[in-house]
């Protein structure tokens, strides 16, 4: 039963439309019907501005931390465990959040690509992979400015990370983690599956101000 409460008290708390919400307060708009029409941080960057946008990232990666670090501890009995039962818990509990975020209930199942979600995810279960995936963000985005691309190359990026960091010296990560980073890449590309249609055709929306490794087109 108490499994039960933490999954739904995190999809709640990942169901928090933080875009549509900031949208409407500052701009009066429902930020589904501009830009892209994605209810995420990049599309109220790209129509209300960066500091809004800022706001909607942070408040995402918030949702996933809280869902998987703080959510499963409250509500389980049993929350002072380290064992793999709890961490199966705990993942869970991310990505109940994860699909809250995206399929939010508040606004009839459409919300983001639950990205930044996922990065509150892991950062709560494996935080150093989370810097080398934020690099991997940044870079691809510098070089080309499309935000879909560089999301999808991150999540590439974050199974191969949690793979062979312990290679480093860092300490191994369980099968539980292994499997679920694997599993990231594969819902990054669905979610993502009309940006790719995109760039496939040449007509994906791009932030030209952000290549800085590139010449910019003119």
């Amino acid at each position: 039963m108490d499994f039960f409460i933490v999954i739904v008290i995190s999809y709640v708390v990942g169901s928090l439309p933080t875009s549509i919400i900031v949208a409407r307060k500052i701009a009066g708009i429902d930020i589904r019907e501009h830009g892209s029409g994605n209810a995420g941080m990049s599309n109220v960057v790209r129509v209300i501005g960066l500091k809004p946008g800022i706001v909607v990232g942070m408040v995402d990666i918030l949702k996933g931390w809280l869902a998987t670090a703080w959510i499963p501890i409250v509500f389980m009995a049993s929350g002072g465990s380290e064992g793999g039962d709890f961490s199966l818990v705990r993942i869970t509990a991310g990505g109940s959040a994860v699909l809250g975020h995206t399929y939010t209930i508040f606004s009839r199942f459409r919300g983001g690509k639950g990205v930044a979600t996922l990065a509150g995810v892991m950062i709560a279960l494996y935080p150093i992979a989370v810097v080398v995936c934020f690099l991997t963000f940044g870079i691809t985005f510098m070089k080309w400015g499309y935000v879909s691309l560089s999301s999808m190359t991150a999540a590439v990026t974050l199974p191969l990370s949690v793979l062979l960091l312990p290679w480093a010296g860092l300490p191994p990560v369980s099968h539980l983690l292994l499997f679920f980073s694997l599993f990231v890449p594969l819902f990054v590309f669905f979610t993502h599956r009309e940006n790719i249609a995109r760039l496939r055709r040449g007509n994906e929306k791009r932030f030209d101000r952000a290549t800085l490794f590139s010449r910019r087109e003119t």
